[in-house]
C-alpha cells in the first residue's frame, strides 16, 4: 500500500487548525449550553469511499474518544498561544471526545462496492466543535488509503521545498493551511518540514508565517496561525435569528473575548462581503445594556491609538470564496471610504503559487499588505504513481454548522457554489440581507485544484 509508513489516525487535540481552539475558548465563554448540530458534503460526489475505507473510517473515529491533553501540549499551547483564556486550557485538559454519542456515521450504497458517506454531528458546540478537522481529514485518508492508492509520498517533502522557495523568492508571507483536506498526516509532516526549510534558504525576500495546525506548529517550532471561521458568524446568527447584527455581534463577542490586537484577522464572507462591510466600520460596542443592545464607546486600537470601529482596530480580513481580484477592488473602496490605510488582506481560497503572486501583485497595487493561507495545493498535490503526468485529484469535502439553538443555520459566502444550509432560509436571508448573487468562472467547488 502506499501508505505503509504512515502513521494511522489523529492521535492529538493539537492536530487541528488553531481557529477550532480559539472558537472553542470564545463558545466555552458565552454560548458553554447551545446544542448544535453539522453535516457533511462531499462537493466532489462521484468520489466515494468503499465499503473497506468507509469500515476503517468508522474505527478512526470511534479512536477519538481515547483522546487526551499532555503535559506537553498543554505547556505549548500557554507559551505559543496567550490569548487562550486560563479557563479553557483548564477545560481543555479534562475535556473528552464522545464519538459513540455525538456522532451519527452511515453508508449509502450506490452498488456492490463504493457509497455515499453521511455525516452528522450532534451535541453541545463547546464540545462538537472539535471533530470538524479530524473527520475531515480522516475521510480524505480513508479515501486515499482504500479507493485511490495509485501514488505514494515520494518527492512530497521536495515538492513543498520547491513551492516554498518559489513562493519566498516572490516576497510572500505564507501559512501551510491544508489539515482539512490532507491526503495523511504523513503527508502533511513533510509539507511542513519541506517549507520550514525553504524558510531557512537565504535572502529571500518572504517568510513563512506558520501553519494553521497547531500539533505540527508544536513539532517543528513555527508559529500556529489563524483566527476565526464561519462557524462563528453563523451560530450567532442562527441563535439570534438577527441576520442584520450576526457580523456586529460576531465581531464584538471576538473583540470582547481577546482584546485589540489579538487575533486580528476579520473572516469577511459568511452572509457575503458587502454586508460585513456594513458592520465593520460601526462603533465598536463595549457594554450591553438590560435589553440586549450593544452600546458604542471608544476601544485602543493595535497600534495603541484611539479607534471606534472595528475596521480601524482589526490588522485586516480575510478572503475566502468569489473573485479575489473583485473582492481586493471592494476592500480598496471600503477602507478609502473611511479613510484606513495599510490592513492587510489574508487570500485563502484554493491558492497555488501563481495565484499566491498574482493576488500579492494585486493587492500590493491597492496599497494593502498581503498574506497567504496555502492549503490543498500544499498537503494534497499528487500525480498517479503509475503515470507521472496524471493528477491524483483531492476529495473537496466540508463539514459544516447546520443547526444552533435548534434553528437553521447557514453560510451564504461571495460564491454560489459555497453556499451550505437550509435552502429555504438561505433564500429568505438573501432577502434580508439585498444580497447580490455574483458569477465567477472559477468558481466550480467541485474542479478547485
Amino acid at each position: 500500500m502506499a501508505q505503509d509508513q504512515t502513521p494511522e489516525g489523529v492521535f492529538s487535540f493539537l492536530d487541528t487548525d488553531l481557529y477550532k481552539l480559539t472558537m472553542q475558548c470564545a463558545v466555552l465563554k458565552y454560548f458553554p449550553s447551545v446544542k448544535v448540530e453539522y453535516k457533511f458534503t462531499n462537493r466532489t460526489p462521484q468520489m466515494r469511499l468503499n465499503k473497506t475505507a468507509f469500515n476503517w473510517l468508522k474505527t478512526q473515529i470511534e479512536k477519538l474518544g481515547n483522546i487526551r491533553l499532555t503535559q506537553q501540549e498543554l505547556e505549548f499551547l500557554r507559551s505559543s498561544c496567550p490569548f487562550l483564556r486560563d479557563d479553557y486550557l483548564n477545560y481543555l485538559q479534562f475535556f473528552r471526545l464522545r464519538p459513540a454519542e455525538q456522532i451519527k456515521l452511515t453508508f449509502q450504497p450506490v452498488d456492490e462496492e463504493f457509497g455515499d458517506l453521511d455525516v452528522v454531528i450532534t451535541g453541545l458546540w463547546v464540545e462538537t466543535i472539535l471533530y470538524e478537522i479530524p473527520i475531515l481529514a480522516l475521510t480524505s485518508e480513508a479515501y486515499f488509503r482504500f479507493v485511490e492508492t495509485d501514488w505514494d509520498h515520494q518527492g512530497q517533502e521536495e515538492k513543498a521545498y520547491q513551492k516554498g522557495v518559489r513562493l519566498l523568492q516572490g516576497g510572500c508571507l505564507v501559512s501551510e493551511f491544508g489539515s482539512r483536506r490532507r491526503r495523511d498526516f504523513h503527508t502533511q509532516d513533510l509539507v511542513v518540514q519541506g517549507l520550514v526549510r525553504s524558510s531557512k534558504e537565504k535572502d529571500l525576500p518572504g517568510k513563512l508565517t506558520g501553519t494553521s495546525n497547531v500539533y505540527f506548529a508544536m513539532k517543528h517550532r513555527i508559529a500556529p496561525v489563524g483566527t476565526v471561521a464561519h462557524e462563528w458568524f453563523m451560530g450567532i446568527a442562527a441563535l439570534t435569528g438577527d441576520y442584520e447584527n450576526a457580523n456586529l455581534k460576531g465581531l464584538h463577542y471576538w473583540l470582547e473575548c481577546y482584546g485589540a490586537g489579538v487575533l486580528g484577522i476579520a473572516l469577511t464572507d459568511t452572509f457575503g462581503t458587502s454586508d460585513f462591510f456594513k458592520a465593520f466600520n460601526k462603533p465598536i460596542p463595549t457594554t450591553t445594556s438590560a435589553s440586549g443592545e450593544l452600546i458604542s464607546d471608544h476601544v485602543e486600537s493595535s497600534d495603541g491609538s484611539k479607534g471606534s470601529t472595528f475596521a480601524e482596530v482589526f490588522t485586516g480580513i480575510r478572503q475566502d470564496s468569489g473573485d479575489p481580484k473583485d473582492y481586493v477592488k471592494q476592500a480598496s473602496e471600503f477602507y478609502d471610504s473611511v479613510g484606513i490605510k495599510g490592513k492587510t488582506i489574508v487570500f485563502s481560497d484554493a491558492l497555488d503559487v501563481e495565484k499566491c503572486l498574482e493576488y500579492k501583485q494585486v493587492a500590493e497595487s491597492y496599497g494593502f499588505k498581503a498574506s497567504f493561507g496555502v492549503g490543498t495545493f500544499f498537503t494534497n498535490d499528487f500525480t498517479l504513481k503509475s503515470d507521472g503526468q496524471t493528477k491524483s485529484k483531492p476529495l473537496n469535502i466540508v463539514i459544516k454548522l447546520s443547526e444552533a439553538g435548534g434553528k437553521p443555520a447557514i453560510k451564504i459566502s461571495d460564491n454560489i457554489g459555497k453556499n451550505t444550509g437550509h435552502a429555504e432560509t438561505v433564500e429568505e436571508v438573501k432577502k434580508r440581507l439585498g444580497y447580490t448573487e455574483k458569477q465567477w468562472g472559477d468558481g466550480n467547488e467541485a474542479q478547485r485544484w
